[in-house]
């Protein structure tokens, strides 16, 4: 009697994106746009902001649009507004053009009031397509380890770097993660919850007022 084998069924692992010259592109016109660019209180230059959010949007499976969307998400509200998104389209095409248009909460100087320039984004963020809310989960997760890391080592003093403070910045995050667990969740959001629960828990709680 003959024995039947099963065929054993493999999963074909998910193919790399392709990064090519138009990558490099991006990553040379974001370094010369933030040239001189600082993280908030420090000497870090700002392209490793940007190239974390890559190397995050990358290794949750996005392609080399929304790789080369994660280098200049702030290249707009940084760099030049309106006109740079022009830039933007016509350098990298509309999908990337709209991603970098998505992560930006303003594209005028000067800025509106923190506190309305961040509930009208959260309310845009709403109904963003899934590209943006990739990109800028991957945004806010980078910035929220950030704090994290920098808590540990100075305390409460790093509250002072930021327009809404304590409370503010506890708000702003949760309300963002709130927005992003509306949807399916995947790598990064998981991700940026444990994160935002670590950064309460530091500090102390969730914020006093969302006022």
């Amino acid at each position: 009697m003959k024995t039947l084998k099963k065929k054993r069924q493999t999963r074909r692992a998910p193919s790399a994106p392709k990064l090519g010259p138009r990558f490099v592109r991006a990553f040379t016109f974001a370094a010369e746009k933030h040239k001189g660019q600082m993280r908030k209180a420090s000497t870090i230059p700002y392209i490793t902001h940007l190239m974390g959010v890559a190397s995050l949007v990358l290794e949750a499976g996005g392609d080399e649009d929304l790789a080369i969307g994660a280098l200049l998400h702030d290249v707009v509200e940084d760099c030049g507004g309106a006109t740079m998104l022009k830039e933007v389209r016509r350098r990298f095409g509309k999908r990337v053009a709209k991603v970098v248009d998505g992560c930006t909460d303003a594209d005028t100087y000067p800025k509106p009031p923190w506190r309305e320039r961040k509930e009208q984004y959260i309310r845009h963020l709403k109904s963003a397509d899934a590209d943006t809310k990739l990109v800028s989960a991957a945004d806010k997760l980078n910035n929220v380890r950030s704090i994290l890391s920098d808590y540990r080592v100075i305390g409460e003093s790093v509250w002072s770097r930021f327009n809404g403070g304590r409370d503010g910045t506890l708000w702003y995050y949760r309300a963002l993660l709130d927005v992003f667990l509306r949807h399916k969740r995947n790598r990064i959001t998981r991700d940026l919850e444990l994160a935002v629960n670590d950064l309460e828990s530091l500090a102390g709680g969730a914020p006093i007022s969302n006022g």
